[in-house]
């Protein structure tokens, strides 16, 4: 038992992760997007969370750079510090949340200026990854999707950074980055409700600190980040502060709709039906499928289709399928997903995302990621009954830690006497209650900050072999918002081929960032 639990502090999203009610099991704790294992953001090696110590922080840092985003040079200011939070009473500063703040020089009017709020998920972790691989001006060169090599790792300018279309403000949870909750405040900042307060106190602050109130403002999350932004969406507005979008990326808002462990929730097939397109396209990726589709879109149309049709009403069965339709069923899951048809006739065609990733490629000794499948790595134990560990969080954590750290102190001049938290996992319970709900669902938070102010407009970038937060919940979930149908046209799509770390893969960074800008530029007056 203690090497499980080991094990299970291993990996954090978030994207994501995403990152996608509580976990029995140390083994499942790593399977499923919610407090103990973090939805889809990486997380550090650790057997057990290091004792906490004072941390003494610095006064923020000015300095200054330049990015070349796709021929185009930007200039900018770069800020780093900690902004402190209010206690849930509003009476004491018990928690400071770090960031780092990029502003394009040369701006005068800055009502003309969108400020774009990033963050990553966990719950629990730092926003090191968003920074260091998606929008930021630097980014980290992942070569292959192997285990990178030990350091020195490398460290590039971003000819993808978002600083062409807006300053940019990469904010870490409180507790992570250099932030610190102080003990025995934990309770006012860990939970699902509390976070998004925190993150709606530092962004008011911060507009105010730096005049940004009258700006155009975006909301940007990765995995559990999601989530929070539709709670924070709501939660500004009522400060009366609108923001002009949400951009999700690898989307989870009801984690009743996660693959990571359904079989706790039987009667609700759902997990099984919106991951099974993540299924396809993975066995598409790795050559599994008895015959091999030459184009993948209209490949998943055809699965998506299926998916909540056929495999719906097969599921919603039960127990009172009769043979013929578990066979003929299951030779169709066998034709998109690449598993033995025996193995799904005994998973009585139920088959969650720990499963999947241990069956798939079983004969070859390998697993596949869970953030990413197109990652693989040595299969930890052929007779488990689901894959646990990721190989993508094990390929890449290193070198973003290694690079955050080197570039913060010595490219940014800040923190050179402080500590950098990744994330605080293992540290704390969450509190996973949202209004008093079990099973945390933020579908009709989204959907009331779409009704109160008509004009926000929100977009889901979600990655094909994303099994954290599979792309086809984050379609569904956006499509079941309770809201009227004409408000559906603000909602918009973009999906890649690549993970829940969309930005990963390099020619998918290049397209999300296009996508993104557009969005942006689309969405305030100029």
């Amino acid at each position: 038992m203690k090497k499980v639990k080991v094990l299970s502090l291993l990996l954090g999203l978030c994207l994501f992760l995403s990152a996608p009610g509580l976990v029995a099991q140390q083994r499942n704790r790593q399977e499923r997007p919610q407090i103990q294992q973090r939805p889809g953001t990486p997380g550090t090696s650790m057997a057990e969370a290091p004792k906490l110590k004072p941390q003494k922080f610095e006064a923020p840092a000015t300095t200054s750079g330049s990015v070349s985003v796709e021929g185009q040079r930007v200039a900018y200011k770069a800020v780093a510090g900690v902004m402190p939070i209010l206690n849930v009473d509003e009476t004491d500063t018990t928690a400071r949340m770090s960031y780092v703040a990029y502003f394009k020089d040369g701006v005068t009017d800055l009502s003309t200026r969108p400020i774009t709020f990033l963050y990553n998920g966990g719950p629990g972790s730092s926003t090191l990854w968003l920074h260091m691989g998606s929008f930021g001006p630097r980014r980290v060169v992942i070569d292959s999707t192997t285990h990178m090599h030990g350091a020195p790792y490398q460290l590039v300018n971003n000819e993808y950074s978002l600083l062409d279309a807006s300053d940019l403000v990469f904010i870490d949870a409180p507790g992570t980055g250099f932030g610190r909750v102080e003990k025995g405040k934990e309770s006012d900042y860990f939970g699902v409700d509390q976070d998004a307060n925190a993150f709606a106190q530092f962004i008011q602050n911060f507009i105010t600190q730096y005049n940004r109130w009258n700006s155009p403002k975006f909301l940007f999350g990765e995995s559990y980040g999601t989530l929070r932004s539709a709670l924070l969406a709501s939660v500004l507005q009522g400060h009366s502060i609108d923001v002009n979008g949400v951009i999700l990326l690898s989307q989870i808002l009801n984690y009743g709709n996660s693959v990571d462990g359904p079989s706790r929730d039987p009667g609700n097939n759902k997990p099984y039906e919106l991951a099974l397109p993540t299924y396809a396209a993975t066995a598409w990726y790795h050559h599994k499928l008895p015959s091999q589709p030459a184009d993948l879109k209209s490949f998943l149309n055809q699965v998506e289709k299926y998916a909540m049709t056929d495999y719906a009403q097969a599921l919603d069965q039960g127990g009172a399928i009769d043979a013929a339709t578990l066979d003929r069923v299951a030779n169709q899951l066998h034709q998109y997903t690449g598993l033995p048809v025996d193995y799904i006739r005994k998973a009585g065609l139920r088959i969650d995302g720990g499963e999947f990733r241990q069956q798939l490629l079983l004969g070859d000794d390998e697993a596949t990621g869970r953030l990413d499948t197109r990652f693989t790595g040595p299969i930890q134990d052929p007779l488990a009954q689901r894959s646990f560990g990721d190989p993508q969080s094990n390929a890449i954590s290193g070198a973003y830690v290694a690079l955050l750290n080197d570039y913060m102190r010595n490219t940014l001049n800040y923190g050179k006497n402080m500590d950098y938290r990744p994330n605080v996992y293992g540290r704390t319970n969450w509190d996973m209650k949202h209004r008093g709900s079990g099973t945390v669902n933020v579908m009709p938070d989204l959907a009331g900050a779409m009704k109160s102010n008509p004009t926000l407009q929100v977009m889901l970038n979600a990655g094909y072999f994303d099994l954290a937060t599979p792309f086809y919940e984050g379609v569904y979930e956006l499509k079941q918002l309770p809201m009227p149908a004409s408000l559906q046209k603000n909602i918009h799509f973009a999906f890649y081929q690549s993970g829940h770390m969309v930005y990963v893969n390099v020619p998918a960074l290049k397209q999300m960032h296009d996508n993104v800008k557009k969005f942006i530029d689309n969405n305030y007056n100029k």
